[in-house]
This record gives structure tokens, sequence and C-alpha cells, in this order.
């Protein structure tokens, strides 16, 4: 019986759910990739990588649920990558990000 029982707990995952992030893209021409990160339970973040041959200027703005969005913007020369980081003040439940980037 212990056996069995042992058998259980190890087909339980271990892993905790993560909180989705969508990301609402609008590159206007731009050749940027975008990967979403789960860094903490009240932490995201966006990493950027220009795979243009022109500067990219970026801006993302972060909406969690009630609070107030916060924007991040950055510059990214050809080549360059960046994260873009947001912190909230409580937990995440699912993240939303629009993008929008254009070429200098």
């Amino acid at each position: 019986m212990k056996k069995l029982c042992c058998a259980l707990l190890a087909c339980l995952p271990l892993t905790v759910m993560a909180y989705p992030i969508e990301v609402e893209k609008q590159l206007n021409g731009a050749e940027v990739s975008a990967s979403t990160q789960e860094i903490d339970h009240n932490m995201g973040a966006l990493q950027l990588y220009n795979y243009g041959r022109s500067e990219a200027k970026c801006t993302a703005i972060f909406r969690n649920g009630p609070e107030a969005p916060r924007t991040r913007k950055v510059s990214l020369a050809p080549g360059e990558s960046s994260n873009l980081t947001h912190k909230s003040t409580r937990s995440i439940i699912k993240l939303r990000v629009k993008l929008t980037c254009e070429l200098s």
C-alpha cells in the first residue's frame, strides 16, 4: 500500500501553473521578435530582438487587471536585444502586453 501511495505522489506534477501572457504586436515594418517570460508571481518580462537592418523604437504597455498600465520604451540597434520588465503590486492572473514598434 505504501508503494502504491508513493507511486501516485510521484505522478503528480511538481510545477506550479504559470499565468498566461498575451502579446498584441503592431510592428509597422520592423523586424522584431518578442518572447515572454514569467519571472515570479508578480513579475513578467518581454524579450525583444531586432533582426532588421535599421534601428527600431519599441513601446510596450503592460496591463494587469485593475492596476494602472505601465509603459516601457526601448531603442534597438540592428542585432541588439533587450528585456522589458513589469512588476505588479499583486499576483498576476493574466498579463496583457501591447507592443508597438517603428523603424527609425
